[in-house]
C-alpha cells in the first residue's frame, strides 16, 4: 500500500467506521458531516481495494467486510499508540492534568480495592482527574487492554494473560457468611453440615453452579447444595442477610457486611486468590499511568493490613 495516499485522519475515521457500522452514528462521533464522512469512505475503499462496509441486509447500518473485520483490532490498537505517543506528557501533574482512567474490575475488586483508591485520589488530584469502573470481560480482557479500552485491570491471577504487564496486590481467603440468628446456630462447622446448607454461589460470568470452592471439594469428595447462582459478589450477603442461604466469600468483602451477617472459618483447608493489577506494555512508562498504579499498590498494602 502506499502511505503516501492516506492520512491519519482517515484511518480514524475508518476505526469508528468499523466500531460504529452506521455512517450516521459514525459522523456524529467523528464531528462532521454525513456526505463528508461518506467522502472519506470512497477514499478509504479505493486505498484498501475492498468495500470495507456494506449495506446490512436488514436496511439498518452497515456490516464489515472481511477486510474491514481483519483491520479492526490493529488498526484501533495502532491509533492508541499513536495517541500515546503525541499526548503523552513529559511529566504528570495530577492536580492540573485531565485524565480518564477507565478500569475493569469485579465489584469485589472495585470494592475492596476501587472504593479506596477513589477516596484517595479525591485528596491528591484535581478535577481533571476521572475513573471510570466497569466489567472484567474474562478472556476479552487482554483485547481491552491492547485495543486501549481499558486501561487496567484488577482480578485474580486466572485473568492475568502472559502478554500483561502485571503486579500482585493482595492475597485473599474465603470464609462462610450466614444471616444473624440463623437455625444453624454459631457452633463451628464441619464438612458434611457445611456441605448440605443452601448454598449461593457467585458466578461472575452468569449462570454457572459450580464454582473454585467446588473445584476443591471434589478431591475430598464432597459436593456441597448449590441452591443459588448470583452474577455479582454485593448480591450474596444481600440474600444471605434475608434467607437460611449461606454463602462463601473473600473474606475481605465479607468483613464490610459483618453487622449484618455471620463470618466463620470454613471446615476445610481451601485455597484462596490474589488479587492483581494488569496492564498493557504500552502503559508502562506512562507518567500519569505509572502514578494511578503507585496508587493503587500503596491503596492495596494498607488493605492487607485491615484484615
Amino acid at each position: 500500500m502506499d502511505m503516501r495516499g492516506i492520512d491519519l485522519n482517515l484511518l480514524a475515521s475508518l476505526d469508528v467506521l468499523i466500531e460504529e457500522e452506521n455512517v450516521t452514528r459514525a459522523a456524529a462521533r467523528l464531528g462532521i458531516s454525513q456526505p463528508a464522512l461518506s467522502a472519506q469512505l470512497a477514499r478509504l475503499r479505493d486505498v484498501f481495494g475492498d468495500p470495507l462496509l456494506v449495506p446490512s441486509e436488514t436496511g439498518r447500518g452497515m456490516l464489515p467486510t472481511t477486510r474491514a473485520s481483519e483491520l479492526r483490532d490493529p488498526l484501533h490498537a495502532a491509533l492508541k499508540d499513536l495517541e500515546t505517543v503525541v499526548r503523552r506528557p513529559v511529566r504528570f501533574d495530577p492536580m492540573r492534568d485531565t485524565r480518564r482512567f477507565a478500569i475493569a474490575a469485579s465489584d469485589n475488586a472495585t470494592i475492596v480495592l476501587g472504593l479506596t483508591l477513589v477516596e484517595r485520589l479525591r485528596t491528591i488530584a484535581g478535577p481533571g482527574i476521572r475513573v471510570s469502573f466497569q466489567t472484567a470481560l474474562g478472556e476479552a480482557v487482554g483485547t481491552q487492554l491492547e485495543r486501549g479500552d481499558i486501561d487496567l485491570m484488577i482480578g485474580s491471577e486466572r485473568m492475568v494473560q502472559p502478554a500483561m504487564k502485571a503486579r500482585k496486590l493482595i492475597d485473599e481467603t474465603y470464609v462462610m457468611v450466614q444471616r444473624k440468628g440463623h437455625p444453624r446456630g454459631t457452633g463451628p462447622l464441619d464438612l458434611v453440615a457445611y456441605c448440605a446448607l443452601d448454598h449461593v454461589l457467585v458466578s461472575t460470568s452468569g449462570g454457572s453452579f459450580h464454582g473454585f470452592i467446588d473445584e476443591q471439594l471434589e478431591p475430598l469428595g464432597y459436593k456441597r447444595n448449590v441452591a443459588l447462582s448470583v452474577h455479582q459478589f454485593i448480591l450474596a450477603p444481600m440474600v444471605v442477610e434475608h434467607t437460611d442461604f449461606v454463602s462463601t466469600l473473600p473474606e475481605r468483602l465479607a468483613r464490610r457486611f459483618a453487622d449484618r451477617v455471620d463470618l466463620f472459618d470454613l471446615p476445610f483447608k481451601a485455597q484462596g486468590f490474589s488479587l492483581y493489577a494488569a496492564w498493557h506494555p504500552r502503559s508502562h512508562d506512562d507518567p500519569a499511568h505509572r502514578w494511578l498504579r503507585e496508587h493503587l499498590v500503596e491503596t492495596s498494602q494498607g488493605s492487607r493490613n485491615a484484615v
